[in-house]
């Protein structure tokens, strides 16, 4: 990659088009969930080396649960054995791994699992991996208004402690606003992905399934971002990156 090339502080990938990338190689949909996992691996790292300071994916949807069960069931299956075994390599590669997203109604297993993780790779700081796993942006937005009206019944804040900032801060996860947004598949739509921390965010829909969108395309993707004169309300930035 080039190194004059402007970074993304904060990206966000939905990881979208696994069944598909199955179906038309005449594969159960489940083979393409199992491939992104080996693609998530190699993008994690190379977005360490790059310089991506955070990184947020959507792992599975709190709509995700109206699939048919069998998928949903090895879905589940396949987050613990990647918490457990496949994410590993995060802990001596400076990846921190944290989650956003209801706790109800995954599986124990799962859970445990994600605390593991979390616990292994809380002191690691080279880049922070957001697992949205059973996540909403509609469901983010209602919890935190119910968590914050808790802290005013309590005498916890004021009215005027309550900003934009604020509301920011007290979210699934303390992290910045995303700067760039990348759907695969080409499918033109966020489906309920961080839609307040995405405000001013640029996005990049390339026409491929996630199991391919590997290093080269997520370079290409960068580029694409450095094309862009991102603009907060109408004010050009002075930089094409944050």
């Amino acid at each position: 990659m080039n190194k004059e090339l402007n970074i993304p502080n904060h990206v966000g990938i939905i990881m979208d088009g696994n069944g598909r990338w199955a179906q038309q190689r005449g594969m159960i949909r489940s083979m393409g969930h199992k491939e992104a996992i080996g693609t998530l691996k190699k993008l994690c790292i190379h977005m360490a080396d790059v310089g991506v300071k955070y990184a947020s994916l959507y792992a599975f949807s709190t709509e995700n649960f109206k699939r048919e069960k069998s998928e949903v069931d090895y879905l589940m299956k396949l987050f613990v054995n990647s918490f457990k075994k496949e994410f590993k390599f995060m802990i001596e590669k400076g990846v921190r791994v944290i989650f956003s997203g209801r706790k109800d109604p995954l599986p124990k297993k799962v859970l445990e699992a994600m605390e593991e993780i979390t616990q292994e790779t809380k002191n690691n700081n080279k880049l922070v991996l957001n697992i949205c796993l059973n996540y909403g942006s509609h469901a983010e937005i209602v919890d935190t208004t119910k968590k914050l009206c808790e802290m005013y019944k309590n005498g916890e804040i004021t009215l005027d402690k309550i900003d934009e900032d604020f509301i920011q801060k007290n979210l699934y996860q303390d992290l910045p606003p995303l700067d760039f947004v990348i759907r695969t598949s080409g499918e033109l739509r966020l489906s309920n992905f961080m839609m307040y921390q995405a405000s001013y965010a640029e996005f990049y829909f390339p026409d491929i399934y996630f199991p391919d969108f590997n290093d080269k395309e997520f370079d290409k993707a960068i580029e694409v971002f450095n094309t862009r004169n991102r603009r907060f309300g109408g004010v050009k930035s002075e930089s094409k990156s944050n």
